[in-house]
């Protein structure tokens, strides 16, 4: 059921409640003193919107990274690697090591 918000018109207080879209028309009917706010779209829960993963989740994408160290995946889900890794990535990649050890050729 969506969340709506609503405002009395005789204390000015606002407030939300959680109601089908067939009882929010009988309930503004009934209560004619009470008006709806639009502030966004009806949703169905409130807060910042962030979902946390889980430990098993976490542990698939370290094996995919495993599996493909030079991928981008591989760089963000280092950020737990130790420094001494975190050097010698950042040097292979300036010395062009970055591809497995192998060279990459730039046109000009």
């Amino acid at each position: 059921m969506p969340l709506y918000d609503f405002i009395d018109n005789n204390t000015g207080e606002q407030f939300s409640t959680f109601m089908k879209i067939a009882e929010k028309e009988s309930f503004l009917e009934e209560n004619p003193h009470v008006q709806s706010l639009i502030l966004g779209a009806p949703s169905l829960a409130r807060g910042t919107g962030t979902m946390k993963n889980d430990n098993g989740w976490k542990e698939n994408l370290s094996r995919i990274a495993e599996a493909h160290p030079n991928s981008a995946l591989a760089d963000k889900v280092k950020s737990g690697s130790s420094s001494k890794e975190v050097m010698v990535d950042k040097i292979a990649k300036k010395h062009g090591k970055a591809n497995g050890g192998k060279y990459t050729m730039k046109e000009l």
